[in-house]
């Protein structure tokens, strides 16, 4: 794996499932520790298609300082929500869809399952359509499904979602439907990935995209990482949290951390 240089870069920013933490759970204890020596040196955000109650419950174990805290950022629903921590995480702006439009395309994802005649698995964890204000996210074994369970989901007979997103671009040609993740369809406004969660990291962290770096497991063609290649920023590709791992144990070597 080639590890570019982090040299004059001011901010790190990771996605969430898949490089930070395996999708949906817990970070763990090493990787928690990384992060807090990284946090005593540099600027670090999160973007992910989760909603913010995700990121609290996958980084529990994230244990530091106030000040190093306010070195980390938090951009759930592809970067239509921004947190940022004072003495406690404070939302600083929410792009959110009407009422209207989240009621549309729960409505459009009811209709598509009798369209083509799909057939939700026996047993649910949790909700299958949330609404998380800015994005509604289907997760076809619900929203806390375990890792083993959306992974043997995904990719069965029961994998329908590629079918399900052409039946929906029907009922919701005004939206952004895309399929991240092992198991999940999300429904965002027109131009809302995590590129344009960058433009909103430039404009409110004040670090300019050159000097970001961008740390995914999905930048391939047709990744929900992918995305981000347009604005020019530097990327890593990697594969799971174990590289992310190598990477960043690099980069501190590289800062005498």
């Amino acid at each position: 794996m080639n590890i570019p240089s982090i040299a004059g870069k001011k901010l790190i920013v990771f996605d969430l499932d898949g490089t930070v933490t395996e999708s949906k759970s817990p970070m763990d204890q090493e990787m928690a520790e990384i992060f807090s020596r990284l946090l005593l040196r540099m600027k670090i955000a999160i973007i992910s298609g989760g909603a913010f109650q995700q990121f609290e419950r996958q980084l529990p174990a994230l244990q530091c300082s106030s000040a190093q805290l306010q070195n980390l950022f938090f951009f759930p629903t592809m970067g239509t929500r921004f947190y940022r921590y004072s003495d406690k995480w404070e939302q600083v702006y929410a792009d959110e869809m009407t009422i209207e439009e989240r009621r549309k395309i729960m409505e459009s994802f009811e209709r598509v399952f009798g369209d083509i005649g799909y057939e939700h698995p026996v047993t649910l964890y949790g909700e299958v359509i949330e609404d998380r204000g800015s994005q509604v996210t289907f997760s076809a074994c619900g929203q806390r499904a375990p890792l083993e369970v959306k992974k043997a989901w995904r990719g069965s007979a029961q994998d329908r979602r590629v079918e399900m997103v052409k039946a929906l671009q029907k009922y919701l040609p005004e939206f952004e439907i895309k399929i991240p993740g092992y198991s999940s369809i999300d429904v965002n406004h027109k131009g809302i990935d995590k590129a344009y969660g960058l433009k909103k990291m430039e404009e409110f962290i004040g670090v300019s995209i050159p000097e970001m770096i961008f740390v995914g497991d999905a930048l391939y063609e047709g990744g929900n990482d992918h995305a981000v290649i347009r604005t020019g920023v530097d990327t890593v590709a990697i594969a799971n949290p174990s590289e992310t791992k190598v990477v960043l144990l690099q980069w501190l070597k590289e800062m005498g951390a």
